[in-house]
């Protein structure tokens, strides 16, 4: 079974107390948290604070996604949010080991995500320290984008490389994932479905996940 891990960027912020208990009472293994800064990408979203907010309001996992400029200097104030998983972008770190061994001090998972040009292969000297790597599948910093497709070999390449170096790695896709693409993401190695409108916008989210969950 896949994790499912339903992206907050899509939820109701004026509702966001039904949407948290909407995902604390579905089948949902994650809060993914995108937190975007209007430098790494064009958009800004949410920081510590509203995390702080939601991890009160759940006990499920919170994975965070930091796409924003020098990670290093906010790596504690999420931590004091509630962050389980923190993930940095691989594009936005100039001492990418360092900004690891940070996370991990702190007693937080670390990742590390990957833009969609960015080579697979750049992952080689730092997929022993990390506990998961997000490959964007979509240009990060809006939600609703079209899934591409040369991610599905991206996902092959990058689980060779887990495989071959039996690593527990988990490989996350974050971008574009819907019910009709999730089980061909899946079978070419995936292990965590980011799902932002997939889930929030549809007729009935708890099912959706149950849906994506049953894959």
């Amino acid at each position: 079974m896949p994790i499912v891990a339903p992206s907050l960027l899509s939820a109701n912020f004026i509702n966001l107390a039904a949407d948290c208990k909407m995902l604390n009472d579905s089948v949902a293994d994650w809060y993914h948290l995108d937190v975007m800064d209007g430098r790494f990408v064009p958009n800004i979203t949410f920081g510590p604070m509203v995390i702080e907010f939601i991890r009160k309001a759940t006990t499920k996992v919170c994975d965070v996604h930091l796409m924003i400029e020098e990670p290093g200097l906010y790596t504690e104030q999420f931590k004091k949010a509630g962050a389980d998983i923190l993930t940095v972008h691989i594009e936005a770190c100039t001492h990418l080991h360092r900004n690891i061994q940070q996370i991990k001090s702190l007693g937080m998972k670390a990742g590390v995500a990957l833009n969609p040009h960015t080579p697979v292969s750049s992952l080689k000297d730092i997929l022993a320290d990390i506990d998961l790597v997000c490959l964007m599948s979509v240009n990060p910093g809006f939600g609703g984008q079209t899934f591409i497709p040369q991610t599905l070999q991206r996902i092959k390449e990058l689980r060779s490389m887990i495989d071959a170096a039996q690593l527990p790695t988990l490989i996350e896709i974050d971008g574009g994932v819907t019910l009709q693409n999730a089980t061909t993401i899946l079978d070419a190695g995936a292990h965590v479905l980011v799902a932002g409108n997939t889930v929030f916008k549809s007729a009935n989210p708890t099912q959706t996940i149950q849906q994506l969950k049953n894959l």
